[in-house]
């Protein structure tokens, strides 16, 4: 077993962020990914000031920013295009300290990519985790071209994760939501507007613009499991949200039907007993998948991914015991708190009774005459989380910024590293 290896399952956001994480901390990692590529397979992603903050820890923070597209006015529409509620980029910045930043799951991809060394993810390399390991024996993971022993296996190998069932062979599993998703990025209609997510009797729509020009669309229905349109998915689009408010109607006729994905909702709606055993630690959706209602998925993978690294550091001796705890520690309860936060929040907008869904909707318009910072506040405890901070680097920030004349700030925003981007 070579010193400090990291072997992370799965090049997706949570493990591409994860081997970033870890090798800045001295790890030596390699990244085995299935597929034959890194071409994501998706669409859109949006970062929230969480995720954003989480990526300053390693160096990649503002390059994200750069790339917010939402300056001004949006919210929460009905059908025939009523405003629900108005949010305002400049109110969610102002409360959160960032912006939301929309991008598509190709340029995060190319982003996190850039900050590995190269031959450090290798493609068309599918792996298996064989042994967890535990404090004596190392991890194994094995490929098709024999076993990788580490210190640390990482699996971010997704909600049908083969490794959480080595972990926890007892576990249920996901089950199915009830609901299922389509996601599209098209060129954006001559015709500008604002961001919108429109709420309908058990329907959801959403309209977002990308840094490109390129908008970002997203719909959501509830559905039976393993359900197919009968021709293709853009005419199932037309059947559900044709009729809505523009741009809808425009932004499906500029679809190719071969490029509208579709996939069934599912989430770990029983949380694990941890998210660690032995050696092996499980980060995103394979640890806490849930529906996308909060548009937290990638950004949980994301903070998984900095605070592992927080706990796993080196070149002092790598202790897997207490290090991994603290990671369960930290990241079990809130994920937990989260995907029963969006099952909750997917069980609200997916009403489909006429009085509920008048009646979810009167509530909505109330609420947001009080400004666009009372509906933020669904999003305090999850947008304003910040990196856990090292110790030793606390205590050095602290005499730094006492001083002898007592307290004082530096009028900089500083990453949970104490460094300013």
């Amino acid at each position: 077993m070579s010193q400090h290896r990291a072997v992370v399952l799965g090049a997706g956001i949570g493990g591409l962020t994860a081997a970033v994480a870890l090798h800045r901390r001295g790890w030596n990692v390699t990244v085995l990914e299935r597929a034959a590529d890194l071409a994501p397979v998706g669409a859109g992603i949006g970062l929230a000031p969480n995720a954003l903050r989480a990526l300053d820890t390693l160096g990649l923070g503002d390059r994200v920013r750069e790339l917010a597209a939402w300056q001004g006015d949006g919210g929460m529409r009905s059908p025939d295009g009523r405003w629900l509620a108005r949010t305002d980029a400049r109110a969610a910045a102002a409360r959160f300290g960032d912006p939301l930043v929309l991008l598509h799951r190709a340029t995060l991809v190319e982003i996190l990519g850039s900050a590995l060394p190269a031959d450090t993810v290798r493609t068309g390399a599918p792996a298996t985790l064989t042994d967890p390991g535990d404090a004596r024996t190392p991890a194994r993971v094995t490929t098709p071209d024999g076993t990788l022993e580490a210190e640390l296996a990482v699996a971010a190998d997704g909600i049908r994760s083969t490794a959480r069932a080595v972990l926890f062979p007892a576990h249920p599993g996901p089950r199915y939501s009830g609901c299922t998703t389509w996601r599209l990025v098209v060129p954006a209609p001559e015709r500008p507007f604002a961001p919108h997510e429109t709420w309908g009797a058990g329907r959801i729509w959403g309209t977002q613009p990308l840094k490109d020009g390129r908008i970002y669309a997203y719909a959501m229905a509830a559905a039976p499991a393993g359900a197919h349109a009968p021709d293709d998915e853009r005419a199932e689009l037309l059947r559900l949200f044709g009729d809505w408010h523009r741009p809808i109607p425009e932004i499906l006729a500029a679809a190719d039907p071969d490029r509208v994905l579709r996939h069934d909702v599912h989430h770990l709606t029983d949380p694990l007993p941890a998210h660690h055993r032995g050696r092996t630690v499980l980060i995103g959706d394979a640890a806490h998948a849930m529906m996308p209602t909060l548009g937290q998925g990638g950004n949980q993978a994301i903070e998984d991914a900095v605070v592992l690294a927080h706990h796993a550091r080196v070149p002092t001796a790598f202790d897997p015991g207490p290090a991994l705890a603290a990671y369960t520690a930290d990241r079990l309860p809130r994920t937990s708190a989260l995907v029963r936060k969006a099952a909750r929040t997917g069980s609200l907008t997916l009403l489909s009774a006429r009085p509920a869904v008048a009646l979810r909707d009167t509530l909505v318009r109330t609420v947001s005459r009080f400004g666009p910072g009372f509906v933020l506040r669904g999003f305090d405890g999850i947008a304003d989380w910040r990196p856990p901070v090292a110790a030793d680097r606390r205590r050095s920030d602290t005499r730094k910024l006492t001083g002898a004349n007592g307290p004082r700030t530096t009028g900089r925003r500083t990453t949970a590293e104490g460094e300013t981007p």
